[in-house]
């Protein structure tokens, strides 16, 4: 029979669920070669379709998901989707741990927008009109040197033809809560990463007093590198119990 959220006892065995969130011009199957490995070691394992139209509005509907999880969670977060789990994370007591992966982590009162101001250069973007607004993407032929420097030209060619737009509200929509005050966090800092330059990665990463790691890798790190990602992710999950 069912329980209500955080009704049942833990087992101290019990293993937290890795919660997942992509940023932007990504999708959830960005993850697939972490969720293979965490699952082989026993993690229940989500991957939330985020849906990269406003922080305010991503925060909503990832912390609807997150109320669905019943146990301890892990909550991780690629790039843009940093700034969702550091929001969304506040709104569910079983959030135990949060592990940012190349991501963004902004203090209250914060954009995107003005992290990504001191990331230089400019990511170079392409704009399309839609009803909603205004929704950016990499401009494919600078995606593989952007987004995914160490994966193969193929599959950089892929990912840039299924990469997901971001509406602008994403990198507008101000930060309101911070969670990694409360919550332990881990981040992995992108030392190749030229969509979130390593020096800013690095002052944000202190700056909520995460504990850190450090790859050679691009900001597709979860496809380049998915044992450091699944490392990462496990050592907060053991800190947990």
């Amino acid at each position: 029979m069912a329980t209500d959220k955080g009704s049942s006892s833990r087992s101290a065995s019990v293993k937290p669920t890795v919660v997942l969130v992509h940023g932007a011009w990504a999708d959830s199957s960005s993850w697939s070669r972490v969720m293979e490995r965490l699952r082989a070691d026993g993690y229940p394992v989500r991957a939330i379709a985020n849906p990269l139209q406003g922080l305010a509005s991503d925060t909503a509907y990832v912390s609807s998901y997150l109320s669905t999880i019943e146990g301890p969670v892990v909550l991780v977060g690629h790039s843009y989707g940093g700034a969702v789990i550091t929001n969304s994370a506040a709104s569910d007591p079983d959030v135990e741990a949060l592990v940012y992966i190349a991501g963004f982590i902004p203090a209250k009162g914060e954009t995107v927008g003005d992290l990504a101001a001191q990331s230089s250069p400019a990511v170079p973007l392409v704009s399309t009109a839609v009803p909603d607004g205004t929704d950016v993407s990499i401009a494919p032929d600078h995606f593989r040197e952007v987004f995914a420097g160490d994966v193969d030209r193929t599959t950089a060619a892929d990912l840039a033809a299924v990469q997901r737009p971001a509406n602008t509200r994403a990198v507008t929509d101000a930060s309101v809560q911070e969670a990694f005050r409360t919550i332990p966090s881990w981040s992995l800092i992108t030392r190749q990463d030229h969509a979130i330059a390593p020096a800013l990665q690095r002052t944000m990463s202190r700056r909520a007093g995460a504990h850190t790691e450090e790859v050679d890798a691009s900001h597709a790190v979860m496809i380049s590198h998915p044992a450091t990602v699944t490392h990462i992710i496990e050592d907060a999950a053991r800190h947990t119990r």
